[in-house]
Protein backbone atom coordinates (compact mmCIF):
# COMPACT_ATOMS: atom_id res chain seq x y z
CA UNK A 1 0.00 0.00 0.00
CA UNK A 2 1.20 3.46 -0.84
CA UNK A 3 0.46 7.20 0.16
CA UNK A 4 -0.49 7.69 -3.38
CA UNK A 5 -2.96 4.84 -4.05
CA UNK A 6 -6.61 5.51 -3.74
CA UNK A 7 -7.85 5.70 -0.15
CA UNK A 8 -9.52 1.86 0.84
CA UNK A 9 -13.24 2.34 1.39
CA UNK A 10 -15.54 -0.06 2.65
CA UNK A 11 -19.24 0.21 3.72
CA UNK A 12 -22.07 -1.75 4.63
CA UNK A 13 -25.70 -1.31 5.50
CA UNK A 14 -26.69 -3.39 8.61
CA UNK A 15 -30.13 -3.37 10.29
CA UNK A 16 -29.48 -1.50 13.48
CA UNK A 17 -28.82 1.23 15.49
CA UNK A 18 -25.90 3.63 15.53
CA UNK A 19 -26.24 2.40 19.59
CA UNK A 20 -25.31 -1.00 18.31
CA UNK A 21 -22.65 -0.68 15.84
CA UNK A 22 -20.72 2.11 17.85
CA UNK A 23 -20.40 -0.59 20.69
CA UNK A 24 -19.45 -3.22 18.66
CA UNK A 25 -16.61 -1.42 17.20
CA UNK A 26 -15.63 0.66 20.56
CA UNK A 27 -16.25 -1.75 23.32
CA UNK A 28 -13.29 -4.56 23.51
CA UNK A 29 -15.73 -7.69 25.04
CA UNK A 30 -17.41 -7.11 22.07
CA UNK A 31 -14.14 -6.20 19.33
CA UNK A 32 -13.21 -9.54 20.97
CA UNK A 33 -16.34 -11.53 19.17
CA UNK A 34 -15.56 -10.12 15.33
CA UNK A 35 -12.34 -8.49 14.97
CA UNK A 36 -9.19 -9.33 16.71
CA UNK A 37 -9.60 -11.47 20.06
CA UNK A 38 -5.73 -10.87 21.34
CA UNK A 39 -6.52 -7.03 21.56
CA UNK A 40 -5.96 -6.47 25.57
CA UNK A 41 -7.60 -3.29 26.07
CA UNK A 42 -9.26 -0.81 23.85
CA UNK A 43 -10.65 2.77 24.96
CA UNK A 44 -13.05 5.20 22.36
CA UNK A 45 -10.71 8.11 24.16
CA UNK A 46 -8.01 10.43 21.90
CA UNK A 47 -4.58 9.63 23.13
CA UNK A 48 -5.21 5.82 23.81
CA UNK A 49 -3.12 3.04 22.38
CA UNK A 50 -2.70 -0.14 22.39
CA UNK A 51 -0.77 -2.70 20.67
CA UNK A 52 -0.87 -6.92 19.95
CA UNK A 53 0.54 -9.06 17.82
CA UNK A 54 -0.63 -11.39 14.72
CA UNK A 55 1.56 -14.18 13.83
CA UNK A 56 1.42 -14.99 10.33
CA UNK A 57 3.17 -16.87 7.33
CA UNK A 58 5.93 -17.09 9.84
CA UNK A 59 6.43 -13.17 10.37
CA UNK A 60 5.05 -11.09 13.70
CA UNK A 61 2.62 -8.04 13.05
CA UNK A 62 2.79 -6.02 15.96
CA UNK A 63 -0.12 -3.99 15.29
CA UNK A 64 -0.02 -0.79 17.00
CA UNK A 65 -2.86 1.95 17.76
CA UNK A 66 -3.14 4.98 18.66
CA UNK A 67 -7.00 7.08 18.95
CA UNK A 68 -6.77 10.24 17.18
CA UNK A 69 -10.36 11.45 16.96
CA UNK A 70 -13.76 10.60 18.64
CA UNK A 71 -17.04 11.86 18.00
CA UNK A 72 -19.57 9.48 20.02
CA UNK A 73 -21.60 7.17 18.20
CA UNK A 74 -20.59 9.00 14.83
CA UNK A 75 -16.78 8.06 14.12
CA UNK A 76 -13.38 6.80 15.49
CA UNK A 77 -10.42 6.93 13.49
CA UNK A 78 -6.79 5.54 15.16
CA UNK A 79 -3.41 5.81 13.63
CA UNK A 80 -1.90 2.12 12.95
CA UNK A 81 1.06 0.46 12.54
CA UNK A 82 3.26 -2.10 12.71
CA UNK A 83 6.14 -2.52 14.91
CA UNK A 84 9.47 -3.25 12.60
CA UNK A 85 8.17 -2.43 9.13
CA UNK A 86 7.82 0.63 7.32
CA UNK A 87 3.92 1.92 6.59
CA UNK A 88 1.86 4.28 8.57
CA UNK A 89 -2.29 4.73 8.45
CA UNK A 90 -5.25 5.42 9.70
CA UNK A 91 -8.74 3.97 9.78
CA UNK A 92 -11.31 5.71 10.11
CA UNK A 93 -15.11 4.55 11.19
CA UNK A 94 -17.98 6.38 10.28
CA UNK A 95 -21.67 6.22 11.18
CA UNK A 96 -24.93 7.24 9.33
CA UNK A 97 -27.92 6.58 10.51
CA UNK A 98 -30.42 5.68 7.26
CA UNK A 99 -34.10 4.93 8.66
CA UNK A 100 -33.96 1.78 10.66
CA UNK A 101 -30.55 0.70 9.44
CA UNK A 102 -26.63 2.04 10.10
CA UNK A 103 -24.14 2.21 7.79
CA UNK A 104 -20.66 2.16 8.04
CA UNK A 105 -18.03 3.51 6.23
CA UNK A 106 -14.27 2.26 7.12
CA UNK A 107 -11.37 4.76 5.08
CA UNK A 108 -8.51 3.11 5.40
CA UNK A 109 -5.83 6.05 4.55
CA UNK A 110 -1.70 5.59 3.66
CA UNK A 111 0.52 7.90 5.36
CA UNK A 112 4.00 6.51 4.48
CA UNK A 113 4.11 3.52 2.57
CA UNK A 114 4.36 0.20 3.74
CA UNK A 115 6.49 -2.89 1.94
CA UNK A 116 5.14 -3.84 -1.44
CA UNK A 117 7.11 -7.28 -0.93
CA UNK A 118 4.83 -8.16 2.17
CA UNK A 119 1.60 -10.09 1.35
CA UNK A 120 0.02 -8.64 3.75
CA UNK A 121 0.79 -5.04 3.01
CA UNK A 122 -0.25 -5.40 -0.73
CA UNK A 123 -3.26 -2.92 -1.44
CA UNK A 124 -5.47 -6.47 -2.45
CA UNK A 125 -4.78 -7.72 0.94
CA UNK A 126 -6.06 -4.53 2.91
CA UNK A 127 -9.21 -4.22 0.67
CA UNK A 128 -9.94 -8.26 1.45
CA UNK A 129 -8.96 -8.06 5.15
CA UNK A 130 -11.36 -5.15 5.90
CA UNK A 131 -14.15 -6.90 3.55
CA UNK A 132 -13.78 -9.52 5.71
CA UNK A 133 -14.32 -7.89 9.05
CA UNK A 134 -17.09 -5.28 7.69
CA UNK A 135 -19.15 -7.09 4.85
CA UNK A 136 -18.52 -10.60 6.75
CA UNK A 137 -17.39 -10.85 10.39
CA UNK A 138 -19.64 -7.80 11.92
CA UNK A 139 -22.60 -8.03 9.85
CA UNK A 140 -22.93 -11.50 11.10
CA UNK A 141 -22.49 -10.38 14.32
CA UNK A 142 -24.68 -7.57 14.23
CA UNK A 143 -27.29 -9.45 12.34
CA UNK A 144 -27.81 -12.99 14.39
Amino acid sequence: MKATDKLVVVEQTFNTTPENVWQAITELDLMHQWYFENIPDFKAEVGFETQFNIHNEGRNFLHKWKVTEVVPLKKISYNWKFEGYNGDSFVTFELFKKGEQTTLRLTATITEDFDDNIPEFKRESCIAGWEYFIKQNLKEFLEK
